[in-house]
């Protein structure tokens, strides 16, 4: 069964990795979940060591295969799924697993069976899915609360400014993940970035940096984030720019800033009217 659903090109000599997942698809906002994940990829210098089959848990009908033609050429297509890499040595500081994937269409508990079994082969210890959701919070917050196996383990995060989730209503891959490994006996952690509904359709570098350097202080690797830290200070410029010549969006946020100040903040709710504003960042390119 766990032959069929994954592809593995060579098995990489590690002690005790961490295990850090990115999905893209529904827990992705402001592409924290994705965009954190391949930062990791790049910055670790991790190397792909396995693929997930994309014919078992994806509709190719509903997110279908990228193909690249060259001159009436079929050069490759690439369809969707998730690749696990490995990352480790003494420029990282301790060995490290990811996996980047888009959150399957289907059989969830087969999906996840398969992450689990490849982390019980390699001695992982510990999950960690690193997830976005839209809130009704100001760009200018670092909003991040978790997800934890134990009380103790939330404990440690809290320490770190992490406050505890508290949510009831649709759940994304992130919450089996995290209930299964339970069940096997794995430490596990779920990690969700708050992000202002206002930003839609751009990336949130500051909470990129933020949730890198809290999750590399807490495990114990080398993470370097101030390229996200210049980034966003430049993007931040931008955004501002904007703000200060659109009276919807400073109405907006003045009704955040209020909510916030008078102790109305509420998660569950979120504004009705969404203001694309990529849109206004591209038209000043």
């Amino acid at each position: 069964m766990y032959e069929e659903c994954i592809e593995l090109d060579y098995t990489p000599d590690l002690k005790e990795p961490l295990f850090i997942a990115g999905f893209d698809g529904w827990g992705n906002a402001l592409d924290i979940s994705i965009g954190l994940v391949d930062y990791l990829i790049r910055k670790l210098g991790a190397k792909p060591f396995a693929k997930i089959n994309p014919d078992i848990f994806y509709r190719f009908d509903d997110k279908r295969p990228v193909v690249n033609i060259e001159g009436g050429l079929l050069k490759n297509i690439d369809p969707p799924g998730g690749i696990f890499y490995a990352a480790g040595g003494s420029m990282v500081g301790r060995d490290i697993i990811i996996l980047r994937a888009m959150e399957p269409h289907l059989r969830w508990f087969r999906f996840i069976d398969t992450i689990l079994t490849l982390c019980n082969r390699s001695g992982v210890k510990t999950i960690i899915s690193i997830g976005g959701m839209y809130d009704n919070v100001l760009h200018t917050d670092t909003i991040i609360s978790a997800l934890a196996s134990s009380e103790d383990l939330l404990a440690e995060f809290k320490e770190r400014n992490v406050s505890s989730i508290n949510y009831k209503g649709p759940g994304a891959i992130h919450s089996t993940i995290h209930s299964e490994a339970h069940k096997r006996g794995l430490e596990s952690i779920c990690l969700w970035a708050h992000c202002p509904y206002y930003l839609q359709g751009t990336t949130h570098f500051g909470l990129l940096s933020h949730m890198g350097t809290l999750l590399s202080e807490w495990a114990g690797f080398n993470l370097e984030t101030e390229e996200l830290a210049v980034t966003w200070r430049e993007l931040s410029k931008q955004i501002q720019t904007i703000i200060d010549k659109n009276p919807e969006l400073q109405g907006m946020i003045r009704d955040l800033r209020k909510a916030k100040v008078g102790g109305l903040w509420d998660v569950q709710k979120t504004q009705k009217k969404v203001i694309q504003l990529q849109d206004f960042l591209k038209s000043k390119q």
